[in-house]
C-alpha cells in the first residue's frame, strides 16, 4: 500500500511534515509526497497549470506507484484527488479530500480566489504575495496562519513561476465550472472517501454544504471543530489520528 499526499495552493510538501510525522512507523514508511508542477516542482515546458491539467498529471503520478493507494488532497488539491478518483478509480484504494464544498450548486469562491481569477488584480496580488526575501514572504505565510517552521520552507519556492502556475489554475475554473463538474461527485463512491471539515475554514463553504457533498460523495465526513485551512499544521496530531483510524477501518 502507498499513501500519497498531494499540496495546494502556494504552498510546497512542506505543509504535510508534521502530520507524517505523527503517523505510526509503518505508515510512515508507506508515505510518498507528490509536488504539483509550480508548487515545489518546475513546471515542464507546454504544461498548461489548468485544473484538468493537474489532474491529469496526478493520474501519470499514480501510474508510477505501486497500487492501491490512499490519496489525501488538500485545498484545491483535493479537487485533483477526486478528478483523478472519478477518472481512475483503478488506481485508488481510498481518497481524502477537504475541499469537496466546491462541488455544490450554492458554493461561492472565497475573496482570494475571485482576486486571482481577475485579470490585473490578480497579477498585482501573486506579485505582492511573493515579493521580497524569504523572511519577507515567510512572514506572510505566517499571517495566513500558516506556523513557523514551515512558512519559512513554503517561502523557499514561492516566487514568479508559482504565481503563473496560480493564475492559470484559477483562471482554468471561472464561474460555477466547479459546480457543473460536481454533477459526476456521485462516482467518486467507487472508491471509500473521507472529507475532513475544519469548521473554522471559511473558503471550503459552510459545514453543512461540505456534508451535504460528502453524503453525495458516499464519503464519510469528520469535522475538526476549531481548525481552519491549515488544520494538518494546526493539529498534526489529531489530523492524524483521523486518517489513521480511516485507513485502519479500510
Amino acid at each position: 500500500m502507498t499513501i500519497a499526499f498531494v499540496h495546494g495552493v502556494p504552498v510546497t510538501t512542506a505543509v504535510w511534515t508534521p502530520l507524517i510525522g505523527e503517523l505510526p512507523a509503518a505508515q510512515q514508511a508507506q508515505v510518498v509526497r507528490l509536488s504539483p508542477p509550480g508548487f515545489g516542482a518546475a513546471l515542464p515546458a507546454g504544461f498548461g497549470a489548468t485544473f484538468l491539467d493537474y489532474r491529469d498529471w496526478l493520474i501519470g503520478e499514480l501510474t508510477r506507484l505501486e497500487t492501491p493507494v490512499d490519496l489525501v488532497g488538500h485545498s484545491l488539491a483535493g479537487g485533483y484527488v477526486l478528478e483523478a478518483t472519478m477518472a481512475r478509480p483503478d488506481l485508488v484504494r481510498s481518497w481524502v479530500c477537504d475541499t469537496i464544498g466546491g462541488y455544490e450548486p450554492d458554493y461561492a469562491w472565497h475573496e482570494t480566489a475571485k482576486i486571482w481569477q481577475t485579470p490585473g488584480d490578480g497579477e498585482r496580488h501573486v506579485e505582492e504575495t511573493f515579493a521580497g526575501d524569504v523572511a519577507q514572504r515567510t512572514a506572510r505565510m505566517n499571517a495566513w496562519g500558516i506556523p513557523s517552521p514551515t512558512a519559512g520552507e513554503v517561502a523557499l519556492a514561492q516566487g514568479p513561476e508559482m504565481g503563473r502556475a496560480i493564475l492559470s489554475l484559477y483562471r482554468s475554473l471561472p464561474g460555477n465550472t466547479l459546480v457543473q463538474r460536481g454533477r459526476d461527485l456521485p462516482a467518486a463512491a467507487a472508491r471509500p472517501g473521507l472529507v475532513p471539515v475544519a469548521t473554522g475554514d471559511d473558503t471550503g463553504g459552510s459545514v453543512a454544504l461540505r456534508h451535504r457533498a460528502a453524503q453525495r460523495a458516499g464519503a464519510r465526513a469528520v469535522d475538526l471543530d476549531g481548525l481552519g485551512h491549515w488544520w494538518m499544521l494546526e493539529d498534526p496530531a489529531r489530523a492524524a489520528r483521523m486518517l489513521t483510524s480511516f485507513w485502519t477501518g479500510l
